[in-house]
């Protein structure tokens, strides 16, 4: 099979392989990949901002296929049925949080294109637990960025609460699933993007957006609750100034760079600052149903397997609106 992979720690550039399709292990399915999203956590990898990855690793953890073949106890996933794959990979199911609904912060867990190969190539194998069916009504591209945008993002947004004003920092793949769920669900949409990005402002008003602006300006009304898609570890004061008593800001990157001081008055009156980490199962079960009845429109560039280097610098570099989607074959 064609792969791209991770040839050594930040190498920043992925290189071509010819591997032998691989081979389902007890409890796991092989996956032909149909679509694979290019996710900023991928970039992370890829540029060494995430440590230890598995080398050589094939990134990606955004992906849409079909079962090829299951392995042995694998009973419910027969061949032909289009399944997708997220980035929570493996979980031990004996410690305490897997016992509690909380697998996401499993010690033993593994995440697909970190710590098992992912979907940046034509074939990739997956532990059955943690494989999903889509929507009937996504077509293999569309469906790839709910995998991680839409999950990771529906997670950050449940932990928003019921905040009725939500600002939404970082105007990429997740925050543009988000935006329209909370304006489904009734919300104010405030959407900050780098200072001068048009663009990206006029994306995020075109999907309901109340307001956008840039990530230094005050919004016109103060937020119940922030969402940090940006993994701009500066926006995270600036957000706290911006929530009202009592409110809350969630970072939702994997990975963020360092926050810095900010003075107490920030946080006082009962804010609250909260990560996200990784998904559960529960979050795939939930979002892959509400996605359709939205419904979620992605809105998605798609590249050639072949092109994975030119996906990852468009993303570097804020060219995308939307979400980028490689496509294998």
């Amino acid at each position: 099979m064609k792969a791209m992979i991770l040839p050594r720690p930040r190498a920043r550039t992925l290189e071509p392989a010819d591997r032998p399709v691989p081979v389902p292990g007890r409890g796991e399915v092989l996956v032909r990949v149909r679509a694979c999203g290019v996710c900023r956590t991928d970039l992370h990898i890829v540029d060494g901002e995430l440590p230890d990855p598995k080398i050589p690793i094939v990134p990606g953890h955004e992906i849409v296929g079909v079962v090829e073949r299951a392995g042995a106890d694998v009973v419910d996933l027969a061949p032909g049925r289009r399944v997708g794959v997220p980035w929570l990979g493996y979980t031990c199911g004996v410690c305490e949080y897997c016992r509690s609904g909380r697998e996401n912060l499993c010690p033993q867990a593994k995440f697909t294109g970190y710590q098992i190969d992912g979907g940046y190539a034509e074939y990739t194998v997956a532990d059955a637990r943690y494989v999903f069916d889509l929507p009937e009504s996504y077509a293999d591209a569309d469906a790839a960025p709910l995998m991680c945008a839409g999950l990771i993002g529906y997670r950050s947004y449940r932990m928003a609460g019921d905040a009725r004003r939500l600002g939404i920092y970082g105007f990429g793949a997740a925050a543009h699933i988000i935006a329209q769920v909370a304006v489904d669900d009734g919300r104010q949409v405030f959407a900050f993007t780098s200072p001068g990005d048009e663009a990206a402002q006029r994306f995020a008003r075109s999907l309901g957006a109340a307001w956008a602006g840039a990530s230094t300006e005050a919004p016109p009304e103060p937020l119940d609750a922030a969402i940090l898609f940006a993994p701009v570890g500066r926006l995270v004061p600036e957000a706290l100034s911006r929530v009202v008593p009592g409110g809350t800001v969630v970072c939702a990157g994997i990975h963020m760079s360092d926050i810095p001081s900010f003075p107490y008055r920030l946080l006082w009156q009962e804010r609250v600052v909260r990560s996200v980490a990784n998904l559960t199962r529960r979050d795939a079960r939930e979002f892959l149903a509400l996605a359709p009845r939205v419904p979620v429109k992605t809105h998605t560039r798609k590249y050639e397997l072949s092109d994975a280097n030119r996906a990852l610098a468009d993303l570097r570099r804020g060219a995308l609106q939307g979400a980028a989607v490689l496509i294998p074959g």
